[in-house]
Protein backbone atom coordinates (compact mmCIF):
# COMPACT_ATOMS: atom_id res chain seq x y z
CA UNK A 1 0.00 0.00 0.00
CA UNK A 2 3.12 2.40 0.32
CA UNK A 3 2.87 3.24 -3.50
CA UNK A 4 -0.97 4.01 -3.31
CA UNK A 5 -0.73 5.78 -0.25
CA UNK A 6 2.12 7.85 -1.36
CA UNK A 7 0.71 9.13 -5.11
CA UNK A 8 -2.91 9.51 -3.60
CA UNK A 9 -5.01 12.05 -2.09
CA UNK A 10 -8.89 11.98 -1.36
CA UNK A 11 -11.31 13.11 -3.76
CA UNK A 12 -12.94 16.55 -3.68
CA UNK A 13 -16.33 17.42 -5.21
CA UNK A 14 -15.20 17.86 -8.77
CA UNK A 15 -13.65 14.27 -8.59
CA UNK A 16 -16.56 12.11 -10.39
CA UNK A 17 -17.68 10.68 -13.69
CA UNK A 18 -21.18 10.37 -14.27
CA UNK A 19 -22.19 11.57 -11.18
CA UNK A 20 -20.53 9.22 -9.13
CA UNK A 21 -18.20 9.78 -6.69
CA UNK A 22 -14.51 8.43 -6.26
CA UNK A 23 -12.73 7.87 -2.81
CA UNK A 24 -9.22 9.00 -4.65
CA UNK A 25 -7.37 10.80 -7.31
CA UNK A 26 -3.74 10.16 -8.44
CA UNK A 27 -2.11 12.12 -10.93
CA UNK A 28 1.05 9.43 -12.20
CA UNK A 29 4.10 11.39 -13.88
CA UNK A 30 6.01 8.82 -15.37
CA UNK A 31 4.95 5.34 -17.19
CA UNK A 32 7.13 3.30 -14.05
CA UNK A 33 5.15 5.51 -11.68
CA UNK A 34 1.83 4.69 -13.22
CA UNK A 35 2.41 1.34 -13.28
CA UNK A 36 3.27 0.89 -9.38
CA UNK A 37 0.25 2.81 -8.56
CA UNK A 38 -2.07 0.48 -10.64
CA UNK A 39 -0.18 -2.74 -9.46
CA UNK A 40 -0.94 -1.28 -5.43
CA UNK A 41 -4.48 -0.26 -6.37
CA UNK A 42 -5.35 -4.33 -7.69
CA UNK A 43 -8.52 -3.52 -5.21
CA UNK A 44 -9.82 -0.68 -6.46
CA UNK A 45 -12.37 0.45 -9.18
CA UNK A 46 -10.66 2.75 -11.78
CA UNK A 47 -11.93 5.20 -14.13
CA UNK A 48 -8.39 7.45 -16.06
CA UNK A 49 -9.71 10.91 -16.81
CA UNK A 50 -7.54 13.24 -19.02
CA UNK A 51 -8.75 16.47 -20.20
CA UNK A 52 -12.31 15.57 -19.51
CA UNK A 53 -13.82 17.12 -22.74
CA UNK A 54 -15.46 13.66 -23.25
CA UNK A 55 -15.48 11.82 -19.92
CA UNK A 56 -19.46 12.57 -19.60
CA UNK A 57 -19.53 10.39 -23.19
CA UNK A 58 -21.12 6.61 -22.05
CA UNK A 59 -22.74 5.09 -19.05
CA UNK A 60 -21.56 6.04 -15.87
CA UNK A 61 -19.14 3.58 -14.10
CA UNK A 62 -21.22 1.16 -11.63
CA UNK A 63 -18.11 1.91 -8.98
CA UNK A 64 -15.40 4.25 -8.75
CA UNK A 65 -12.96 4.27 -6.30
CA UNK A 66 -10.10 5.83 -7.65
CA UNK A 67 -9.71 8.14 -11.00
CA UNK A 68 -6.07 8.24 -12.10
CA UNK A 69 -5.46 11.81 -13.37
CA UNK A 70 -3.44 11.72 -16.38
CA UNK A 71 -2.40 15.68 -16.08
CA UNK A 72 0.97 14.72 -15.09
CA UNK A 73 2.20 12.75 -18.30
CA UNK A 74 2.19 15.65 -20.55
CA UNK A 75 5.00 16.38 -23.11
CA UNK A 76 6.40 15.43 -27.00
CA UNK A 77 9.16 12.65 -25.82
CA UNK A 78 10.00 12.38 -29.92
CA UNK A 79 9.65 14.39 -32.41
CA UNK A 80 11.13 12.42 -35.45
CA UNK A 81 10.40 15.58 -38.22
CA UNK A 82 12.05 13.32 -41.02
CA UNK A 83 10.36 10.19 -40.74
CA UNK A 84 6.74 12.03 -39.85
CA UNK A 85 6.29 10.55 -36.37
CA UNK A 86 5.98 11.94 -33.22
CA UNK A 87 6.15 9.94 -29.55
CA UNK A 88 3.78 11.80 -27.28
CA UNK A 89 2.63 11.02 -23.41
CA UNK A 90 -0.95 10.31 -23.25
CA UNK A 91 -2.13 13.53 -21.21
CA UNK A 92 -1.19 16.19 -23.59
CA UNK A 93 -3.36 18.20 -24.22
CA UNK A 94 -3.74 19.02 -28.15
CA UNK A 95 -3.19 22.58 -27.62
CA UNK A 96 0.33 21.98 -26.31
CA UNK A 97 1.38 20.01 -29.43
CA UNK A 98 4.04 22.31 -30.98
CA UNK A 99 5.12 20.34 -33.88
CA UNK A 100 6.22 22.94 -36.62
CA UNK A 101 5.10 22.45 -39.84
CA UNK A 102 3.85 19.39 -39.08
CA UNK A 103 0.40 18.18 -37.38
CA UNK A 104 -1.50 15.21 -36.14
CA UNK A 105 -4.48 15.90 -37.73
CA UNK A 106 -7.18 14.59 -35.31
CA UNK A 107 -9.28 18.32 -34.84
CA UNK A 108 -9.47 17.32 -31.51
CA UNK A 109 -10.45 20.47 -28.83
CA UNK A 110 -7.20 22.00 -27.72
CA UNK A 111 -8.54 21.16 -23.50
CA UNK A 112 -8.52 17.50 -25.07
CA UNK A 113 -5.80 15.02 -24.17
CA UNK A 114 -4.46 12.66 -26.52
CA UNK A 115 -4.88 9.63 -24.98
CA UNK A 116 -8.12 10.46 -24.03
CA UNK A 117 -8.84 10.74 -27.80
CA UNK A 118 -7.31 7.26 -29.14
CA UNK A 119 -9.64 6.06 -26.18
CA UNK A 120 -12.65 7.67 -26.70
CA UNK A 121 -12.48 7.11 -30.26
CA UNK A 122 -13.32 10.57 -31.17
CA UNK A 123 -12.40 11.61 -35.05
CA UNK A 124 -13.31 15.28 -36.54
CA UNK A 125 -14.06 16.55 -40.34
CA UNK A 126 -11.16 15.59 -41.36
CA UNK A 127 -10.80 11.80 -40.92
CA UNK A 128 -12.10 12.28 -44.87
CA UNK A 129 -8.89 12.84 -45.73
CA UNK A 130 -6.33 11.69 -42.61
CA UNK A 131 -8.47 9.32 -41.42
CA UNK A 132 -8.99 8.40 -37.20
CA UNK A 133 -7.25 7.69 -34.40
CA UNK A 134 -7.44 4.17 -35.19
CA UNK A 135 -5.72 5.27 -38.47
CA UNK A 136 -2.81 7.56 -37.35
CA UNK A 137 -1.70 5.78 -33.93
CA UNK A 138 0.86 3.72 -35.01
CA UNK A 139 2.42 2.76 -31.45
CA UNK A 140 1.38 2.85 -27.79
CA UNK A 141 2.43 1.83 -24.30
CA UNK A 142 -0.04 1.22 -21.76
CA UNK A 143 -0.36 -0.16 -18.14
CA UNK A 144 -2.49 -3.25 -17.97
CA UNK A 145 -4.83 -3.66 -14.90
CA UNK A 146 -2.10 -6.23 -13.14
CA UNK A 147 0.69 -3.40 -13.53
CA UNK A 148 2.89 -4.95 -15.97
CA UNK A 149 3.59 -2.03 -18.32
CA UNK A 150 3.24 -3.32 -22.24
CA UNK A 151 4.05 -1.93 -25.99
CA UNK A 152 3.13 -2.18 -28.89
CA UNK A 153 3.85 -0.49 -32.27
CA UNK A 154 6.21 2.66 -33.22
CA UNK A 155 9.49 1.47 -33.00
CA UNK A 156 9.10 -1.97 -31.67
CA UNK A 157 9.34 -4.72 -33.53
CA UNK A 158 7.15 -7.72 -31.72
CA UNK A 159 3.68 -7.00 -30.60
CA UNK A 160 2.57 -7.68 -27.22
CA UNK A 161 0.83 -11.24 -26.91
CA UNK A 162 0.25 -10.95 -30.58
CA UNK A 163 -2.76 -7.87 -30.05
CA UNK A 164 -2.28 -4.82 -31.41
CA UNK A 165 -2.95 -2.66 -28.48
CA UNK A 166 -3.28 -0.05 -30.50
CA UNK A 167 -6.35 -1.02 -32.46
CA UNK A 168 -7.79 -2.49 -29.36
CA UNK A 169 -7.65 0.52 -27.16
CA UNK A 170 -8.79 2.96 -29.43
CA UNK A 171 -12.31 3.22 -28.69
CA UNK A 172 -11.81 0.92 -25.36
CA UNK A 173 -13.49 3.77 -23.30
CA UNK A 174 -10.33 2.99 -20.44
CA UNK A 175 -11.49 -0.62 -19.90
CA UNK A 176 -8.36 -2.29 -20.72
CA UNK A 177 -6.16 0.10 -19.05
CA UNK A 178 -3.93 2.86 -19.13
CA UNK A 179 -2.68 4.69 -22.13
CA UNK A 180 0.63 6.22 -21.10
CA UNK A 181 2.45 6.78 -24.37
CA UNK A 182 1.20 7.35 -28.21
CA UNK A 183 3.31 7.04 -30.92
CA UNK A 184 1.21 8.99 -34.02
CA UNK A 185 2.17 9.53 -37.88
CA UNK A 186 2.10 13.06 -39.18
CA UNK A 187 1.09 15.17 -42.09
CA UNK A 188 2.70 18.48 -43.12
CA UNK A 189 1.23 21.48 -41.89
CA UNK A 190 -1.30 22.45 -45.44
CA UNK A 191 0.13 26.19 -46.38
CA UNK A 192 -3.20 27.16 -47.46
CA UNK A 193 -7.09 26.07 -46.53
CA UNK A 194 -10.44 26.94 -47.94
CA UNK A 195 -14.11 26.23 -47.19
CA UNK A 196 -16.54 26.32 -50.25
CA UNK A 197 -19.95 26.41 -48.73
CA UNK A 198 -23.17 25.87 -50.16
CA UNK A 199 -26.77 24.91 -49.88
CA UNK A 200 -25.98 21.73 -51.83
CA UNK A 201 -28.20 18.89 -50.51
CA UNK A 202 -25.88 15.75 -49.56
CA UNK A 203 -27.03 13.92 -53.00
CA UNK A 204 -24.26 16.17 -54.35
CA UNK A 205 -21.37 14.56 -52.32
CA UNK A 206 -20.33 11.50 -55.12
CA UNK A 207 -19.60 14.25 -57.44
CA UNK A 208 -17.26 15.83 -55.63
CA UNK A 209 -15.51 13.24 -54.03
CA UNK A 210 -15.79 11.40 -58.18
CA UNK A 211 -14.38 15.33 -59.31
CA UNK A 212 -10.12 14.17 -57.88
CA UNK A 213 -10.37 17.49 -55.66
CA UNK A 214 -9.14 15.58 -52.86
CA UNK A 215 -11.64 17.25 -50.17
CA UNK A 216 -10.32 17.23 -46.67
CA UNK A 217 -13.57 17.00 -45.22
CA UNK A 218 -17.25 17.31 -46.46
CA UNK A 219 -19.74 18.37 -43.69
CA UNK A 220 -23.41 18.66 -43.39
CA UNK A 221 -25.33 20.26 -41.35
CA UNK A 222 -29.36 19.99 -41.23
CA UNK A 223 -30.00 23.10 -39.10
CA UNK A 224 -28.41 25.92 -41.92
CA UNK A 225 -28.57 23.51 -44.58
CA UNK A 226 -25.25 23.91 -45.49
CA UNK A 227 -22.84 21.17 -47.19
CA UNK A 228 -19.52 22.69 -46.62
CA UNK A 229 -15.85 21.22 -48.30
CA UNK A 230 -12.35 21.73 -46.70
CA UNK A 231 -9.69 21.99 -49.17
CA UNK A 232 -5.93 22.07 -48.18
CA UNK A 233 -2.81 22.49 -49.79
CA UNK A 234 -0.52 24.57 -51.88
CA UNK A 235 -1.54 28.04 -52.86
CA UNK A 236 -2.57 27.35 -56.54
CA UNK A 237 -3.70 23.78 -56.02
CA UNK A 238 -6.05 25.30 -53.25
CA UNK A 239 -7.12 27.77 -55.76
CA UNK A 240 -7.80 25.72 -58.48
CA UNK A 241 -9.58 22.82 -56.46
CA UNK A 242 -11.66 25.38 -54.35
CA UNK A 243 -13.06 26.60 -57.31
CA UNK A 244 -14.43 23.55 -59.29
CA UNK A 245 -15.83 22.55 -56.11
CA UNK A 246 -17.23 25.81 -55.99
CA UNK A 247 -18.87 25.27 -59.79
CA UNK A 248 -20.20 21.58 -58.92
CA UNK A 249 -21.67 23.26 -55.50
CA UNK A 250 -22.45 27.21 -56.57
CA UNK A 251 -21.26 27.79 -53.47
CA UNK A 252 -18.99 30.58 -51.78
CA UNK A 253 -14.97 30.18 -51.10
CA UNK A 254 -14.02 31.10 -47.36
CA UNK A 255 -11.36 31.08 -45.67
CA UNK A 256 -13.08 30.79 -42.29
CA UNK A 257 -15.09 27.52 -41.23
CA UNK A 258 -18.93 27.83 -40.45
CA UNK A 259 -19.54 28.26 -37.01
CA UNK A 260 -21.14 24.81 -36.54
CA UNK A 261 -17.71 23.35 -37.95
CA UNK A 262 -16.66 20.56 -35.65
CA UNK A 263 -19.36 21.01 -32.74
CA UNK A 264 -21.41 18.49 -31.56
CA UNK A 265 -25.60 19.58 -32.72
CA UNK A 266 -26.68 18.76 -29.09
CA UNK A 267 -27.62 20.99 -26.05
CA UNK A 268 -26.87 19.62 -22.54
CA UNK A 269 -30.50 18.82 -22.10
CA UNK A 270 -30.65 16.56 -25.74
CA UNK A 271 -29.23 12.85 -26.59
CA UNK A 272 -26.00 13.03 -28.32
CA UNK A 273 -25.67 10.14 -30.81
CA UNK A 274 -23.09 8.98 -33.22
CA UNK A 275 -24.39 7.72 -36.73
CA UNK A 276 -22.96 5.74 -39.09
CA UNK A 277 -24.21 4.59 -42.33
CA UNK A 278 -22.60 3.90 -45.64
CA UNK A 279 -22.38 6.91 -48.25
CA UNK A 280 -25.25 5.91 -50.42
CA UNK A 281 -27.32 6.02 -47.29
CA UNK A 282 -26.75 9.91 -46.43
CA UNK A 283 -28.76 11.54 -47.96
CA UNK A 284 -31.94 9.20 -46.17
CA UNK A 285 -30.11 9.65 -43.16
CA UNK A 286 -29.87 13.41 -43.70
CA UNK A 287 -34.04 13.65 -44.79
CA UNK A 288 -35.10 11.78 -41.80
CA UNK A 289 -35.81 15.15 -39.74
CA UNK A 290 -33.10 14.58 -37.45
CA UNK A 291 -30.95 17.77 -36.23
CA UNK A 292 -27.68 16.28 -37.99
CA UNK A 293 -24.08 17.08 -38.00
CA UNK A 294 -21.00 15.62 -39.51
CA UNK A 295 -19.39 14.04 -42.26
CA UNK A 296 -21.32 13.32 -45.36
CA UNK A 297 -17.91 12.13 -46.85
CA UNK A 298 -17.80 9.10 -44.58
CA UNK A 299 -21.27 8.43 -43.38
CA UNK A 300 -20.25 9.63 -39.72
CA UNK A 301 -22.86 12.13 -38.52
CA UNK A 302 -23.63 13.39 -35.12
CA UNK A 303 -27.59 13.94 -33.87
CA UNK A 304 -29.11 15.47 -31.27
CA UNK A 305 -32.57 13.44 -30.09
CA UNK A 306 -35.13 14.61 -27.72
CA UNK A 307 -36.36 11.68 -26.38
CA UNK A 308 -35.99 8.26 -26.27
CA UNK A 309 -38.41 7.49 -29.09
CA UNK A 310 -36.41 9.29 -31.74
CA UNK A 311 -33.33 7.69 -30.49
CA UNK A 312 -34.72 4.19 -31.30
CA UNK A 313 -35.79 6.11 -34.71
CA UNK A 314 -33.01 7.12 -35.67
CA UNK A 315 -30.89 3.62 -34.68
CA UNK A 316 -33.41 1.70 -36.67
CA UNK A 317 -33.20 3.87 -40.09
CA UNK A 318 -29.29 3.33 -39.69
CA UNK A 319 -29.48 -0.56 -38.90
CA UNK A 320 -31.87 -1.00 -41.89
CA UNK A 321 -28.91 0.85 -43.66
CA UNK A 322 -26.05 -1.71 -43.05
CA UNK A 323 -24.70 0.72 -40.32
CA UNK A 324 -25.08 1.41 -36.72
CA UNK A 325 -26.10 3.80 -34.11
CA UNK A 326 -24.84 4.99 -30.60
CA UNK A 327 -25.89 7.20 -27.61
CA UNK A 328 -22.57 9.35 -26.43
CA UNK A 329 -24.18 11.74 -23.99
CA UNK A 330 -27.82 11.87 -22.41
CA UNK A 331 -28.95 14.18 -19.54
CA UNK A 332 -28.93 12.08 -16.32
CA UNK A 333 -32.19 11.07 -16.50
CA UNK A 334 -32.12 9.69 -19.77
CA UNK A 335 -29.25 7.99 -19.51
CA UNK A 336 -30.42 5.12 -16.95
CA UNK A 337 -33.10 4.02 -18.57
CA UNK A 338 -31.53 4.25 -22.31
CA UNK A 339 -29.87 1.36 -23.94
CA UNK A 340 -26.75 3.91 -24.78
CA UNK A 341 -25.41 1.21 -27.33
CA UNK A 342 -28.06 -0.97 -29.07
CA UNK A 343 -27.25 -4.02 -30.76
CA UNK A 344 -23.49 -4.46 -31.31
CA UNK A 345 -21.92 -7.36 -33.19
CA UNK A 346 -18.75 -9.22 -31.56
CA UNK A 347 -20.08 -8.95 -28.09
CA UNK A 348 -18.65 -11.81 -27.02
CA UNK A 349 -15.52 -11.57 -28.28
CA UNK A 350 -14.95 -7.97 -26.46
CA UNK A 351 -15.89 -9.48 -23.58
CA UNK A 352 -13.41 -12.46 -23.65
CA UNK A 353 -10.25 -9.61 -24.58
CA UNK A 354 -11.82 -7.65 -21.61
CA UNK A 355 -11.33 -10.54 -19.15
CA UNK A 356 -8.27 -11.42 -20.46
CA UNK A 357 -6.76 -7.65 -20.04
CA UNK A 358 -8.57 -6.75 -17.04
CA UNK A 359 -10.15 -10.21 -15.17
CA UNK A 360 -11.31 -8.38 -12.06
CA UNK A 361 -13.37 -5.69 -14.42
CA UNK A 362 -12.01 -3.14 -12.55
CA UNK A 363 -11.39 -0.49 -15.30
CA UNK A 364 -14.07 1.63 -16.03
CA UNK A 365 -16.51 -1.24 -14.90
CA UNK A 366 -19.80 -1.09 -16.42
CA UNK A 367 -18.69 2.17 -19.04
CA UNK A 368 -18.42 0.09 -21.96
CA UNK A 369 -20.62 -1.69 -24.11
CA UNK A 370 -22.51 -4.70 -22.91
CA UNK A 371 -21.90 -3.71 -19.11
CA UNK A 372 -18.09 -4.34 -19.97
Amino acid sequence: MGALAELTRPAGDDDHVGGVPARLVAAPESTEQAAALIAAARELTVVVRGGGTRLHWGPPPSALDLIIDTRRLTGVVEHAAGDLITVVRAGTPFGELALGDQQLALDAPAAATVGGVVASGASGPRRLHYGTARDLLIGITVVRADGVVARSGGKVVKNVAGYDLGKLFTGSHGTLGLITECVFRLHPRPAVSAYVRSTAPAQAVPAILAAQVAPAAIEIDTATGELTVLVEGTREGVRDRAALVEKLLAGEVADQPPGWWGRDPWAADEIGMKLSVPLSKVPALVASGAALRGSAGTGVLYAAARDITEVERLRALCVRSGGHAVVLTAPEGVRDILDMWGPVPGLALMRRIKDQFDPGHRFAPGRFVGGI
